[in-house]
C-alpha cells in the first residue's frame, strides 16, 4: 500500500512539473481595451493608439484587423512581436456622417492563445455648432 501511495504522489508531481513547463504560445495583453472621447463634433477625426504586450513565450503575429465600418481606420504592426515586447495599434475614427452615441469596435486576429481580441472607440457625435 505504501508503494502504491508513493507511486501516485510521484505521478502527480510529474504532471504538475509538466503543466508548469508547457508553452502557452503568444498572449496579447492590452493596456486598455476601450477609449471614450466623450462629445465630439460631427466631422471631427479622433485617434487613439492602443498599446499591447506579448506576454507569451512565442512571437505574436497579427494576421488581420477588422473594423465595423469604413469610418474607422486601423494601423497595426506587420512584423512579429517578440515575447515580452510591446506593439501599437493606431485607430482613427472619422465622425463625418455620424450622429449620437458611437461605439466603433476593432477586431484583432492573431496567433495568440485568444485568437480574436477586441478594442473600441466610444464617442458621442454632436451636430456642428452644438458645442
Amino acid at each position: 500500500m505504501k508503494k502504491l501511495f508513493m507511486l501516485a504522489v510521484m505521478a502527480l508531481m510529474v504532471f504538475a512539473v509538466q503543466a508548469q513547463t508547457e508553452k502557452k504560445g503568444a498572449v496579447m495583453d492590452f493596456k486598455e481595451k476601450s477609449i471614450d472621447f466623450g462629445d465630439i463634433t460631427q466631422g471631427d477625426k479622433v485617434e487613439h493608439t492602443f498599446i499591447f504586450t506579448n506576454n507569451g513565450d512565442t512571437p505574436l503575429v497579427i494576421s488581420n484587423v477588422a473594423v465595423t465600418c469604413g469610418c474607422t481606420a486601423p494601423n497595426w504592426p506587420k512584423q512579429p512581436i517578440a515575447p515580452g515586447a510591446t506593439g501599437e495599434l493606431k485607430v482613427v475614427f472619422n465622425s463625418a456622417g455620424k450622429m449620437g452615441k458611437q461605439n466603433s469596435v476593432v477586431r484583432i486576429y492573431s496567433n495568440a492563445s485568444e485568437p480574436i481580441e477586441k478594442v473600441s472607440l466610444i464617442s458621442n457625435v454632436l451636430p456642428k455648432g452644438a458645442k
